[in-house]
C-alpha cells in the first residue's frame, strides 16, 4: 500500500490517501472477501480451512486471498506444506464490522447483532 500522511486533517485531500482508501474498499466489495476477513480476524487459517468454512472451491478462495494479499491486508506464512493466512492488522476487520452493522441498519434495522471476533473485543483493564 501507499505510504499515507500522518496528519488526518490533510488525508481528505491527499490523492495517495484517497487512492489507497479506494483500493481498500474495492478489495472489500466482494462478500466472500468480507467473510474471509471476518474469519481471519478470529484466528489465522490455512486455505483448506477457509474452503471448508466458506463452502467454496480452493481456486475461488485462493483468488480472493490473492486480492487481499496484494493490497497488504493479509499475510501468508508457510506452515509445513501449507500456507497459513492472517490479517496484517485489525483495521480491516473493524472496517468490515462497521460496514456490516451499517448495512444492517440501512436495510431494515432487523439484523441480529454481529458479534465481534474475539481478537477485536475490548479487554477489561
Amino acid at each position: 500500500m501507499t505510504s499515507l500522511p500522518i496528519d488526518r486533517a490533510n488525508v481528505r485531500t491527499d490523492p495517495a490517501a484517497l487512492e489507497a482508501a479506494s483500493d481498500l474498499l474495492r478489495a472489500l466489495a466482494a462478500p466472500t472477501r468480507i467473510s474471509i476477513v471476518m474469519l481471519l480476524a478470529e484466528e489465522p487459517r490455512c486455505v483448506h480451512q477457509l474452503v471448508d468454512e466458506l463452502q467454496l472451491n480452493q481456486p475461488q478462495v485462493s483468488q480472493h486471498l490473492r486480492v487481499l494479499r496484494d493490497l497488504g491486508l493479509v499475510d501468508g506464512r508457510r506452515r509445513g506444506r501449507e500456507v497459513e493466512y492472517a490479517l496484517v492488522d485489525d483495521h480491516v476487520a473493524h472496517i468490515a464490522i462497521d460496514a456490516i452493522v451499517h448495512a444492517c441498519e440501512k436495510v431494515d434495522g432487523s439484523c441480529e447483532h454481529t458479534p465481534e471476533p474475539a481478537a477485536l473485543r475490548p479487554t477489561a483493564s
